[in-house]
């Protein structure tokens, strides 16, 4: 197993060295850079800007060099600690991730806890009861939830919180702790906004997820082995939690290695929606602006952060599943 771990941890370099290779290609593949998307926005509010203006600008950001000298530069940077410069926000990137990372992880972590907490028992108690009013209700329930895209919920709560209280709450906080250095009152704060924007963020998950475990639950307990050892009188409960329980939580440990990126990737609408200062948002802006340096370190983190979460998913798949343990 130990050397299974070292494996994969090798592994890992040459995998984002080229991630971070096929990132920057892709990032400058559009016609134009930064320089470009900033003068047109300029002229767009009717300021001029002359073409030796413009050649400064390029020697300026280094937009002008050539691109396999931009790419080394930038990965200079990275080697040493130092992800780079966002031109469009004028700031290292290093302090654009310090301040948002942090809310991203613990908004993945918790929608993902709160995905499992809920999906699990209805997904098992759906499957045992398999044709039970349980069992439609939440079919019903499932379907509907993964047809709601999330940031209609997130509109609707804001509709239903507005309605309630007369006001809108949108972010992670309260305005008056925005400026505010951290501390416990900051702290709870936080905490007491985080539970719906991670619940929603967890809302189309939990409906997907109870709908596999349901079938892949159903699949395990029409299997020979369960009926043997029912025939023997080993009581049902202890059957399907002791085997096919466990069996059937294989695929959710294999998706779980890419839950975070997918949060930050595909939650842009509903990061903007609620306010929330994640790297979501950031990341569009990026993307939108041509601001390469801050792209390619949010896409790098994202895959180091998959990467890392793949060998999590190996472990402890391995330690679910001992046919997986005994072939590692």
């Amino acid at each position: 197993m130990g050397r299974h771990i070292v494996r994969r941890l090798a592994a890992m370099i040459p995998v984002l060295f080229m991630i971070s290779v096929l990132t920057f290609v892709v990032i400058q593949l559009p016609p134009g850079d930064f320089v470009d998307s900033y003068v047109k926005q300029q002229r767009a509010a009717q300021v001029k800007i002359s073409p030796q203006e413009e050649a400064s600008l390029r020697a300026r950001y280094g937009v002008d060099e050539p691109l396999p000298t931009q790419y080394f530069r930038w990965m200079g940077g990275i080697l040493h600690g130092d992800l780079g410069y966002s031109l469009a926000l004028d700031q290292p990137v290093n302090e654009i991730v310090k301040s948002r990372l942090p809310y991203t992880v613990t908004i993945g972590v918790l929608s993902t806890l709160l995905l499992y907490a809920i999906a699990i028992p209805i997904g098992i108690l759906s499957a045992t009861r398999q044709y039970s009013k349980a069992d439609y209700f939440f079919s019903v329930f499932g379907f509907l939830a993964m047809g709601v895209p999330d940031f209609i919920l997130a509109v609707l709560f804001l509709w239903g919180f507005y309605k309630l209280t007369g006001d809108i709450t949108v972010g992670l906080m309260d305005p008056q702790y925005v400026s505010e250095p951290f501390s416990l009152a900051k702290g709870a704060n936080i905490i007491s906004h985080l539970w719906f924007p991670a619940l929603i963020a967890a809302s189309t998950g939990t409906a997907a997820t109870i709908r596999l475990l349901r079938a892949n639950l159903l699949d395990e307990l029409g299997k020979p082995y369960v009926t043997v050892a029912l025939a023997k009188g080993v009581p049902r409960r202890r059957v399907i939690y002791k085997y096919p329980a466990r069996m059937s939580m294989n695929p959710f440990i294999v998706s779980a290695a890419g839950l975070l990126a997918a949060l930050v990737s595909g939650e842009v609408i509903l990061s903007i929606t609620l306010g929330l200062p994640t790297l979501a948002p950031i990341f569009l802006q990026s993307l939108k602006n041509q601001d390469s340096e801050l792209a390619g370190s949010i896409v790098l983190i994202l895959s180091a952060l998959t990467v890392i979460g793949i060998l999590l998913s190996d472990i402890l798949l391995a330690v679910v599943d001992p046919r997986i343990r005994g072939s590692v």
